[in-house]
């Protein structure tokens, strides 16, 4: 079910993904509206499942996690639960999706060295095949896809 996202609506998101620190009435101004107005808006964005909820964005590196890693999982036949067990309760795999195509599971690591792969990736290798890549560097930060609105 796709919901009905107007001009302001997107305005809104848009601000929110810049800076949803922003006040209301800061997000207003930008948007042609009153900080109420956005308010509400944004509760009823969040009642129909658009806006899901709010986090915060890391500095990895000031946290002491100097490398990420993207891996790719192709667990052995009847191995998938153990092997999503085994990534769901390691706490340095920071996301995991899993994927179509020869792997099953693409998941993200954070290390604060080289040295916790071989750690991480060891109770892994009973169970699936995996290839690690180590990320240089990002070419931008998460963003929203293209909002499409109607008129």
């Amino acid at each position: 079910m796709t919901t009905t996202i107007d001009y302001l609506d997107k305005a809104i998101l848009t601000a929110l993904d810049e800076n949803a620190r922003q006040s209301l009435a800061e997000i207003g101004k930008q948007v042609g509206l009153s900080g109420p107005a956005v308010g509400e808006r944004m509760k009823t964005l969040r009642h129909k499942g658009v806006i899901d909820g709010f986090g915060v964005r890391l500095n990895m590196r000031a946290i002491g996690y100097s490398i990420e890693a993207l891996v790719r999982i192709k667990p052995k036949s009847g191995q998938i639960r153990k092997v999503e067990k085994l990534i769901a309760e390691e706490p340095r795999f920071m996301a995991c999706d899993r994927v179509t195509g020869e792997d099953c599971l693409i998941a993200r690591l954070a290390l604060r060295d080289i040295a916790e792969l071989d750690d991480i990736m060891f109770p892994l290798h009973e169970c699936a095949d995996t290839n690690t890549s180590i990320v240089k560097s990002s070419l931008f930060e998460p963003r929203l896809p293209q909002i499409n609105i109607t008129r």
